[in-house]
């Protein structure tokens, strides 16, 4: 069978510009996304950061499905020790009550954010995510069929089942999601340093579960394809000069490609940002597949989830449009884990 794809947005504005205008181009981009076969749009959580627009995921994910029919629509993800989990279980009971089949919660357990924006959440100033587990039990329990006794309800929520996955940089969520038994996800578009071990701790020590009988790894990375390696690397840019400006604690909005980044950054800068896109696959269709093969050689991963971010949006969509083909070129191995795929193409 064809290599499953899916995409991650982070709703990216143009400097200047609104956010209904970065809103309505995902909106567009996800309808190409679900004409092309595409699995799963996946929508991110950051806050206080100029230049991206997708603060309100849960809101963002309803106007996504809403303007979709058929493709998966979640969180890549929600940062849970933001919220209490009664809210998100009734946030996402309420969007698997209006989209039945299409949600995907995906979970993870960074701020999201500075300590200013920690504050403005109202949460834990003294947290360090170390809570995470007692966090993901609670919102389970709003989730599931309920227990006796339960003083507390969500409603919707209760007994919606919507599936989670736990999203992660480092082992600590690879280590939870498999003794939990979960579908994990590894966030190799800003966290490259710890694929390799994240993804071998993930796949050792996973515990069969009601959810999955065997593990069920996702790879996030940064794609670009286009007509030739070079037209590619030049798009690439794009995302190169957001790190840059990340770095640099600038605003991030998506900006134009330049030929060369030579006059933008000094060696210090230029290592810091490549490192920190070292996993990205960006070239022809030819190029693109040859990496990808790769990535899931060294991981074995199931799923590969795409972020393109380009400053043209004609070209993100070329490049998801080639994507797909080259997926479609590619074998995956069967997949092992019956119950996640029926929860995830209901």
């Amino acid at each position: 069978m064809p290599l499953p794809v899916s995409l991650l947005d982070l709703v990216g504005m143009h400097p200047g510009e609104g956010p209904a205008a970065a809103i309505a181009r995902s909106v567009d981009l996800a309808r190409h996304a679900e004409q092309w076969g595409y699995r799963r749009f996946w929508l991110a959580e950051h806050h206080s950061i100029d230049g991206l627009a997708c603060s309100a995921t849960s809101v963002l994910i309803g106007h996504i499905a809403a303007a979709t029919s058929t493709i998966r629509v979640g969180s890549g993800g929600i940062m849970l020790p933001n919220h209490a989990p009664l809210v998100i279980a009734e946030q996402f009971g309420t969007l698997e009550a209006l989209y039945p089949g299409r949600i995907d919660l995906g979970l993870g357990r960074a701020p999201g954010g500075d300590f200013h924006t920690m504050r403005a959440l109202r949460r834990d100033l003294r947290q360090s995510g170390d809570d995470f587990p007692e966090l993901l039990a609670e919102l389970h329990t709003y989730l599931g069929p309920g227990i006796p006794n339960q003083a507390v309800r969500a409603l919707p929520g209760q007994n919606s089942n919507v599936p989670i996955t736990l999203l992660g940089s480092s082992a600590f969520s690879a280590r939870l999601a498999a003794q939990l038994g979960l579908p994990f996800a590894f966030a190799a578009h800003f966290a490259p340093e710890m694929l390799q071990h994240s993804t071998n701790l993930y796949r050792t020590q996973f515990r069969p579960s009601e959810t999955l009988l065997k593990p069920w790894l996702t790879v996030a990375v940064p794609v670009i394809v286009a007509e030739s390696d070079e037209a590619a690397r030049r798009l690439f840019t794009t995302p190169q000069q957001r790190f840059l400006r990340l770095i640099r604690n600038q605003p991030v909005e998506l900006l134009p490609p330049v030929d060369s980044m030579d006059a933008l950054w000094n060696d210090f800068d230029r290592a810091a940002v490549e490192s920190r896109l070292r996993e990205a696959i960006v070239g022809s269709e030819a190029t693109v597949k040859a990496g990808i093969e790769d990535l899931l050689t060294r991981t074995g991963a199931d799923e590969v989830i795409a972020v393109t971010d380009t400053w043209d949006h004609n070209a993100r969509l070329e490049s998801y449009r080639r994507l797909a083909t080259v997926a479609d070129r590619i074998d995956s191995r069967t997949p092992a884990c019956a119950p996640f795929i029926a929860a995830s193409s209901r």
